[in-house]
């Protein structure tokens, strides 16, 4: 997991070559980040720190930089960003690689440098000898969407990297709020840190006061409100969101998704699918699977059939102007209570 790298990183135990690629930005972003704090002072940026996007520039420049010896300083960070060549996408490339000098770099690579590349790909082709090699020789580190323990574990070490201690039960209401979004996650524990003060301690009572809430989360916030059949506190909701300003086809759009959500997690559940096999299928988080799994036990199919129906024919409505966008979610609202 990468939260292994990062501990080894703040150790200074640096590998010679890091690959680190796959569809999370924020955890590619981070990693050369820590890499590039860890193993240089400020001073030692101007001269002894390289970028090199390879959509630009050959690789074999990169390299030449990276066997240069260290000015002023123990050691070079040298990034390569967008190393398509380790896919197998094709692309007319405004340059032409030599892979085999990158090779040969890779076998014996410079014991001052260290080498970094960011691959944001969630799938790299393993049949090319030079993605074999990186595989072989350089520190793998798979930066891709997080499961549900993943993230906890990873709230917990951020928490801890603020020198905070977070309540299980209140990072499960911290991802129930802010969703499962790392950059959204880091900035609401940042905030409760801050919060925390001298106690050092997150509970569920701070995360609920103040987490701020995105509209995928209001929007379920409005869902489970339907739920449970409190329609006067899920207006309540909707009116708020209009207050702020958000507009209601997006809000439309935002509940029927969630609705296809439940009556899709309920199917696939009576199938015999888990979790995962689920939040896949669905192309989502495996996390929003089981909340929308909570939900559909509320509902049956003929219900779910219904509101998703009702939901249809409200965005046809307002699209062709017989209804107030504002007024068809009030109606639609209203309506569950016959349902």
């Amino acid at each position: 997991m990468v939260i292994n790298t990062w501990k080894k990183i703040e150790r200074s135990q640096f590998a010679a070559i890091y690959l680190v690629y796959g569809n999370e930005s924020f955890l590619i972003n981070e990693t050369k980040q820590r890499i590039v704090s860890a193993a240089l002072t400020e001073d030692e940026m101007d001269f002894n720190f390289s970028s090199y996007d390879l959509e630009e520039t050959p690789v074999e420049v990169a390299i030449e930089d990276a066997e240069t010896f260290p000015f002023m300083g123990e050691r070079r960070v040298v990034i390569l960003d967008n190393p398509v060549f380790l896919t197998a996408e094709k692309t007319k490339e405004k340059v032409e690689h030599n892979i085999k000098k990158f090779e040969q770099y890779i076998q014996s690579p410079a014991p001052y440098t260290i080498l970094v590349l960011t691959a944001r790909y969630e799938k790299l082709d393993e049949r090319k000898k030079i993605t074999k090699a990186l595989k072989k020789d350089a520190e793998v580190v798979e930066a891709k969407k997080l499961n549900e323990q993943e993230l906890k574990v990873w709230v917990r070490e951020r928490a801890a990297a603020n020198a905070v201690q977070i309540d299980e039960n209140a990072i499960e209401m911290l991802l129930t709020l802010a969703g499962t979004n790392l950059m959204m996650l880091t900035q609401e524990l940042d905030k409760l840190s801050l919060y925390a003060g001298d106690t050092n301690h997150i509970d569920i009572e701070a995360v609920e006061k103040l987490t701020a809430r995105s509209l995928e989360q209001n929007i379920f916030a409005l869902v489970d409100k339907v739920v449970q059949r409190r329609i006067d506190e899920a207006l309540r909701i909707y009116y708020d969101l209009l207050k702020q300003n958000e507009e209601p086809l997006k809000i439309l759009s935002i509940l029927a998704g969630q609705f296809r959500l439940i009556y899709g997690t309920k199917e696939l559940s009576r199938r015999g699918y888990g979790q995962q096999k689920i939040a896949s299928y669905l192309k989502v988080h495996p996390f929003r699977v089981k909340l929308a799994a909570g939900q559909a036990k509320h509902f049956d199919d003929s219900q779910l059939a219904k509101i998703i129906e009702l939901l249809s024919e409200g965005d046809y409505e307002i699209k062709t102007g017989k209804i107030k966008k504002e007024l068809m979610i009030e109606m639609f609202l209203l309506k569950l209570h016959e349902i």
